[in-house]
């Protein structure tokens, strides 16, 4: 197995969470955004991570999105923005807050080794009201967008532990050079890039469904 060494990540906090309530448009829902840093490894199955809470599985876990991974470098800038809020680790419902996490970096079909776990990387988060309840503000949706930098999601090739401490090491890059920066991009660009359609056409790794919505948006146009 050949391990690239390209730029330094390493797990910062595992988190985990349990069912919340929360009121939204007048009606109790439960929701599983409320992570919060856990002093003991965390397993990574095939869909979800182990004693983690998935609410809605139509949009969260599954084989896709079997683990959230955010960037610790980003938490000063949503800091200055939000001071009075409780901060800790896992704020933006990630199981997986990771330091050096670059999204402009990370190809979507790169595989990486985390703490025993071999995993892919799959998609960028697309925030929705859920992540508003947590900050306690509706704003964040838009400044979430705006601000480019989503974390990312990995599918669970080999299901393994990770605790705090590991490194996420490259093991195999993507030969498709779709990043999930330049995908999340893409998602919200009123213009789409044709180079950026085509590498997202020609990726193997993202969902079928992501791409089928894509050729049936450009048949519409």
């Amino acid at each position: 197995m050949m391990v690239f060494y390209l730029y330094n990540m390493k797990v910062i906090s595992t988190n985990l969470g349990k069912s919340t309530t929360i009121l939204w448009n007048g009606k109790e829902e439960q929701t599983g955004i409320y992570k919060y840093p856990t002093s003991e490894a965390i397993q990574l199955l095939n869909e979800d991570v182990a004693n983690d809470t998935v609410i809605d599985r139509k949009h969260h876990g599954g084989v896709n999105k079997a683990c959230y991974l955010y960037s610790a470098d980003q938490y000063p800038y949503w800091k200055n923005l939000y001071p009075n809020l409780g901060w800790d680790w896992g704020m933006f419902g990630e199981n997986l807050t990771i330091e050096g996490l670059d999204e402009s970096e990370l190809r979507i079909g790169a595989t990486y080794k985390l703490g025993t776990a071999l995993v892919q990387i799959t998609q960028p988060r697309e925030p929705c009201y859920k992540l508003g309840i947590r900050f306690n503000d509706s704003k964040i949706i838009k400044q979430f967008v705006t601000h480019n930098y989503p974390g990312t999601y990995v599918k669970v090739l080999e299901t393994g532990t990770v605790t705090t401490g590991d490194d996420m090491i490259l093991i195999s890059q993507s030969k498709n050079s779709l990043t999930i920066n330049q995908y999340y991009q893409f998602l919200f660009a009123k213009t789409k890039d044709p180079e950026v359609i085509q590498l997202i056409l020609s990726n193997d790794t993202l969902p079928e469904y992501k791409k089928e919505r894509l050729r049936n948006s450009l048949k519409t146009q």
